[in-house]
C-alpha cells in the first residue's frame, strides 16, 4: 500500500503522522495543470520530509533568477530561483491566447511556473515561495502574500486569508473568512454569543487572532514586516460562486483586492490615525 499528497503544501507534522499511522510509503508529488500532473516526485524510502522530489523521468527542470526577491541559481549552499519545466508533459500553449503564452513561456520555450524553488544535493526540490503576486511596501521591501497565507492559514480560528499590501503602504493587513467551528468555540470559552457573524466585530476576537498570528510568525522567523497589522474578519467564504476562486481552487487576487477594496482601505485609514 502506498500514499500520494499533491495539490498544496503538506504540513510536516501532518505528513509524519500520515507515514507513522498507516505505516507504509507517503509520496509527495508537485505539478501543476499545464504539466498535466506531477513533475517531481518523491522516492518512497526517502528518509527526510519537506520536498517534492525530482523531476519525473519525461520532465526537465531548472531554475531562474529573481532578483527582485534576491532569488539566485548561484546561491550557496543551496541554488534557488524560479521553477521552469520542458518536457512532452508540458501543455504547447494556451487556447488563442498568445498574451497568456508569452507570460508562461521564455524565448527558449521553458514553461514558467511561478513558483521559487531550492534543489537539494540530491536534486530533489522544495518549494519556498511565489514569484508571482509578490508586492512592494512603500520601505522597498517585497512581500510574497501566498507565503504568508501558508504559514496563517494552520491558526485554527482561520479558515481562508487574504495578505493586502501596496507599494503605497508601509504594511500590510488581512482579509480572514473565519472557520465558524472554532470561532463558536472560541466564543464559548471567553462567554461570547456564538454568532458567527456578530463575532467578526467582536474586537476581543480580533486582538486574539492578531496574537496568535505574531505567536506563528516568530516560530517561522518572519519579519516585522509580514505581520499584518489589522484585520477584517468575514463569514462570507472565498469561492468560485463568487469569482473570488478559479474553478481549481486558487485566489482570484486582483478581483478579491477590488471586492475588498474598501474594507482594506478603512483598515489602513484606521491604522494611519493610530500613527502605523
Amino acid at each position: 500500500m502506498a500514499m500520494c499528497t499533491g495539490s498544496a503544501p503538506i504540513d510536516l507534522n501532518v505528513l509524519a503522522f500520515l507515514k507513522i499511522c498507516f505505516c507504509c510509503p507517503v509520496f509527495e508529488g508537485y505539478g501543476l495543470t499545464e504539466t498535466s500532473g506531477i513533475t517531481t516526485i518523491t522516492e518512497a524510502n526517502d528518509p527526510i520530509a519537506g520536498h517534492v522530489g525530482g523531476p519525473v523521468k519525461i520532465a526537465k527542470l531548472r531554475l531562474r533568477d529573481v532578483p527582485d526577491m534576491n532569488y539566485y541559481s548561484t546561491d550557496k549552499p543551496y541554488p534557488r530561483g524560479e521553477v521552469q519545466m520542458k518536457g512532452v508533459n508540458i501543455t504547447s500553449g494556451y487556447y488563442k491566447r498568445e498574451d497568456k503564452n508569452f507570460e508562461a513561456f521564455d524565448n527558449e520555450g521553458w514553461f514558467c511556473s511561478g513558483d521559487v524553488g531550492m534543489i537539494y544535493p540530491n536534486g530533489s526540490l522544495k518549494i519556498i515561495d511565489r514569484a508571482k503576486n509578490i508586492f512592494k511596501l512603500s520601505q522597498g521591501e517585497y512581500i510574497a502574500p501566498e507565503k504568508l497565507e501558508n504559514v496563517y492559514i494552520l491558526i485554527p480560528l482561520i479558515g481562508q486569508i487574504m495578505i493586502c499590501g501596496a507599494s503605497i503602504r508601509n504594511c500590510i493587513v488581512a482579509v480572514i473568512v473565519i472557520d465558524e467551528v472554532e470561532v463558536k468555540k472560541w466564543a464559548l470559552a471567553h462567554n461570547k454569543p456564538e454568532n458567527a457573524a456578530a463575532l467578526c466585530q467582536d474586537p476581543d476576537l480580533k486582538k486574539d487572532l492578531l496574537d496568535q498570528m505574531v505567536a506563528s510568525a516568530k516560530v517561522n522567523k518572519l519579519t516585522g514586516l509580514e505581520k499584518p497589522l489589522d484585520l477584517f474578519l468575514t463569514t462570507e467564504a472565498f469561492s468560485v460562486e463568487n469569482n473570488l476562486l478559479t474553478p481549481t481552487f486558487k485566489l482570484k487576487r486582483n478581483i478579491a483586492r477590488t471586492y475588498y477594496e474598501t474594507q482594506i482601505n478603512e483598515m489602513y485609514e484606521e491604522l494611519a490615525k493610530k500613527g502605523k
